[in-house]
């Protein structure tokens, strides 16, 4: 086997265990640079894969990852051209993923990428066995045609750049990303996020801006204990890496006329700072508050960013909101919803996004405070994490 057909192989047998529920857990806090070479040597000289605490039988199944053939040649074999072998990977890990026990959000993303896949590759009930046969494993395919017939035509993900990569505070990064070809999203959008550090997980984030001239998107991503996801793009993914984007959905969050009251908590930001730029795209006389809250001033991960936009328009107000900090300024402390209130008009829309304990309480505390119904907008058509 050449060095690139090893380099191959064993980036693929990281995928399969990565993509393996039972295994995965095994691969927590290994030096995977190492890994990579212990197992090209293993496969190299044909001896034993290196021991990572798995019990005999899960040995047993990391080697066959290892010495069977690809995914896309097993499917190849049977349906010639039915998928491309660039896509099959994320296919395949996707699939495997989906097969376990995901959460409610990257269940969601999952069907999301996978039913427009189903779609774009035009499958049909009898390709699903021969894709079963693959994975050694069955799929559960009755969710994935659902979402296919939910699904828009269109790609079903989007190859990104990343382009930069800044540590804006502890634990939340700022993220630039160049698709490869425009992609068409809408401000208040989401689109799950996968990285091939961890191939089939995918997670829902907002891009925090409008679309623009040379089609660059900013991600905000908090890492957060036990994502998988979020840990890698905030403490691993540098610039020059490859990363998907899925089809954007609607989270229920879009420019209404009138005024607006825009409240946001931690990463919730991104989503609302969209709607800013949508707005400044095209003034048209309304008045915007932007409320940013974080626990302290060393968790306002945006700040200069917000002082350029208030600066660039006179129509829009940002105050910050202090939950934890005693030496904020007395209108500038308590957390979001409160600073908010104090800056409520009866003529606005109040809009609400931030982590799910703060949209937990918010409705009824905004009704609570006088505010209709049909002014108050969540997120609501993606669940949150």
């Amino acid at each position: 086997m050449t060095e690139q057909g090893t380099r191959e192989a064993v980036a693929r047998w990281l995928s399969l265990v990565t993509a393996d529920a039972e295994l995965s857990p095994y691969l927590i806090g290994v030096d995977r640079d190492r890994l990579k070479e212990q197992v090209a040597r293993a496969l190299a000289s044909g001896t034993e894969l290196p021991y990572l605490g798995w019990s005999e039988a899960e040995h047993r199944r990391a080697e066959s990852y290892l010495r069977r053939r690809s995914f896309w040649e097993e499917v190849e074999d049977r349906c010639p051209g039915l998928l491309p072998e660039r896509d099959a990977p994320l296919i395949e890990a996707a699939l495997r993923r989906l097969t376990g026990r995901p959460d409610r959000p990257e269940k969601l993303a999952l069907l999301s990428v996978l039913g427009r896949a189903y779609r774009r590759f035009g499958l049909r009930p009898e390709h699903q066995a021969v894709i079963d046969g693959a994975l050694r494993t069955t799929a559960p395919w009755q969710e994935v045609e659902r979402a296919a017939t939910n699904a828009g035509d269109g790609p079903a993900w989007w190859p990104v750049e990343v382009l930069d990569h800044d540590l804006a505070c502890d634990g939340v990064a700022v993220i630039t990303v160049r698709p490869w070809r425009r992609l068409p999203y809408r401000p208040g959008q989401a689109v799950p996020v996968c990285t091939p550090r961890r191939p089939g997980r995918w997670r829902w984030l907002c891009p925090a801006n409008a679309p623009r001239p040379d089609g660059t998107l900013e991600l905000h991503v908090r890492a957060i204990r036990g994502g998988a996801v979020s840990t890698s793009l905030v403490h691993q993914v540098r610039p020059g890496e490859l990363l998907h984007l899925g089809p954007p959905a609607d989270t229920g969050l879009s420019l209404h006329d009138g005024d607006l009251l825009l409240i946001a908590g931690g990463t919730g930001l991104a989503l609302l700072r969209a709607i800013v730029e949508q707005v400044a795209a095209a003034p048209d006389g309304r008045q915007v508050t932007l409320i940013a809250g974080s626990r302290d001033v060393a968790s306002l991960y945006d700040a200069i960013t917000l002082d350029k936009l208030q600066q660039a328009h006179d129509w829009l107000t940002v105050v910050p909101a202090f939950s934890h900090d005693p030496l904020a300024e007395p209108g500038e402390r308590g957390d979001a919803l409160t600073v908010a209130l104090d800056h409520h008009r009866p003529e606005q829309h109040v809009y609400v996004c931030g982590p799910p304990a703060m949209l937990a309480g918010s409705r009824l505390r905004l009704l609570a405070a006088g505010v209709p119904g049909e002014r108050i907008h969540l997120p609501e058509r993606i669940p949150w994490r």
